[in-house]
């Protein structure tokens, strides 16, 4: 539910740029944290690549590549990207989305200047649903809504804020202790209530119970760390971005968590806040940004790559085995994804035309795209 992906290292002097952002600009960095980097987007390849040949695809405005991963004739498959609904403004750069399943609306955030859109069952284009600067908040990364009707949104220069969904009310805000460097990524909601937050920059998760926002109601309060992964995670380049998307596994069980640096998932245990790491097969994780998990299966947005992943993922979260992956420039840099009634819609930042990880022109309007057939 979210940044500059560099994930062969975003440097220590790219690091400071981007943490020394004045709020209103809201440039810190990754996709998705948003995510980071393996290589620049246009030394990437654009398609992607498996021991298997590439199955028969369509787009409605661009060729797409979907590869199954296996090593059995691929069967004919047709992937197609299309437009879901469009974002007002034409500097938006959206990176965050979530729908609230008790009336179908969905909300996505700007993390150029922290507007949150809200746009109704069978709407083409969104309202504003909290303006800019709204609370303080000059920027917008991960969203979730959870059961009681709140809505979550991370902000990576501070913390967290949670809304009331009917009333716009902001109930609580949550912010990273200290004046280190922080990069507050990502949120899901645990089984019982509980969020979860990915930290880029200090390679943690944060945890708000339901009792810690009860208390913290009209306020602000402090958020803890609930697991520290520095000694979990591959050695990165000193000021790299690794945490960044995160999922709750069914009734809360587990949490899945990516590294999008090294490449790999992350087992969270909430119980216990054990974590392990998730032995994956056919592919990694690499430039992993946004995650959704329903029923077994999982999946990723690759930031740079313009690709989506669909993983095929054990009994407990015991290994994941890459089943499709679909690559497509008219994903246009795709940050996150949140699935709907069968569908996928994964947010289009544009990030690398204007935004925080290159120069250009984006195209407008900003919008978040439907995809099917993976």
């Amino acid at each position: 539910m979210p940044s500059i992906p560099l994930s062969v290292g975003v440097t220590g002097a790219l690091l400071a740029a981007v943490l020394s952002a004045a709020p209103a600009q809201a440039t810190p960095g990754p996709p998705g944290a948003p995510g980071a980097l393996a290589a620049p987007a246009a030394a990437r390849p654009t398609t992607s690549a498996t021991a298997a040949p590439a199955a028969t695809t369509s787009s409605t405005t661009a060729p797409v590549t979907t590869a199954p991963v296996t090593t059995a004739p691929a069967r004919a498959a047709t992937a197609r990207v299309t437009t879901a609904y469009e974002l007002p403004g034409d500097r938006v750069y959206p990176e965050g989305i979530a729908v609230d399943p008790r009336t179908g609306a969905f909300y996505t955030g700007s993390f150029a200047d922290g507007t949150i859109y809200r746009t109704a069952p069978g709407s083409r284009v969104a309202e504003v649903f909290l303006p800019a600067g709204a609370d303080g908040r000059h920027t917008a990364n991960g969203l979730r809504t959870d059961r009681a009707g709140r809505l979550w949104v991370t902000d990576s220069t501070s913390g967290v804020s949670v809304y009331d969904l009917r009333s716009r009310e902001l109930l609580a805000r949550f912010t990273v202790p200290g004046s280190g460097a922080r990069f507050v990524n990502d949120v899901a909601i645990g089984g019982d209530g509980s969020a979860y937050l990915t930290d880029s920059v200090r390679a943690a998760v944060y945890r708000v119970t339901p009792r810690q926002l009860a208390e913290a109601r009209g306020g602000t309060a402090t958020l803890t760390t609930y697991a520290d992964l520095s000694e979990v995670l591959d050695p990165h380049p000193s000021g790299g971005y690794t945490l960044n998307g995160i999922v709750a596994g069914p009734a809360g069980r587990y949490l899945l968590l990516v590294d999008l640096a090294g490449g790999d998932l992350f087992r969270l245990d909430p119980a216990s806040g054990a974590v392990r790491r998730v032995p994956l097969s056919g592919g990694d994780m690499r430039n992993a940004d946004g995650l959704e998990l329903r029923d077994g299966t999982l999946w990723v947005v690759h930031n740079v790559d313009n690709s989506v992943s669909r993983w095929r993922v054990a009994a407990d979260a015991a290994s994941a085995r890459l089943e499709r992956r679909l690559t497509d420039e008219t994903l246009q840099l795709p940050t996150t994804l949140v699935r709907h009634r069968g569908r996928l819609y994964v947010v289009r930042s544009q990030f690398d035309k204007g935004g925080p990880l290159g120069p250009g022109t984006p195209t407008v309007p900003f919008t978040v795209a439907e995809v099917r057939g993976i």
